[in-house]
């Protein structure tokens, strides 16, 4: 299995936007569109994707607002998945702490992560943090946070 960029492979983007766009249904433009800023060279927003025999098994993103109302809460990892046959392998965790690392490189080193997952997260070094509204939306969700040190 390998780790992959979008903004280093920028030729899988059209692939990984539509991978995405099937796990979660948010529309393809939108996956493409912030796919594409991935290019520039800014820090955020980026795209991770697990890849194994040609095939994207899991991903992640890292972006400014995971639709919620904790504007303040930022950047926010989003979007994690993995295949129901690769699961339980660990791969949610070498992309979590991947990108984690990755971020820190670029002077980022506090993530957050907006989830209804309960017990999840923790696994990987995400503590909870508190109970924000994400759009659109009439219950509370739980907002984790992850601080990444130097190992």
């Amino acid at each position: 299995m390998e780790i992959i960029k979008i903004s280093k492979r920028p030729e899988l983007l059209d692939t990984a936007a539509q991978w995405f766009h099937e796990k979660w249904h948010i529309p393809l433009e939108a996956y493409r569109e912030s796919m594409y800023e991935a290019l520039s060279g800014s820090a955020v927003p980026e795209w991770y994707i697990a890849v194994e025999n040609n095939d994207i098994i899991g991903g992640l993103g890292v972006i400014e607002n995971d639709f919620h109302n904790r504007k303040d809460l930022h950047p926010n990892v989003c979007a994690v998945y993995v295949e129901e046959a690769f699961r339980c392998r660990g791969i949610a965790g070498m992309l979590l702490n991947y990108s984690c690392e990755d971020m820190f490189t670029k002077g980022i080193d506090t993530l957050y992560l907006l989830t209804d997952h309960t017990g999840f997260y923790e696994r990987y070094g995400w503590e909870f943090l508190c109970m924000v509204l994400g759009d659109g939306e009439y219950e509370m969700s739980r907002m984790y946070i992850h601080s990444y040190k130097e190992k």
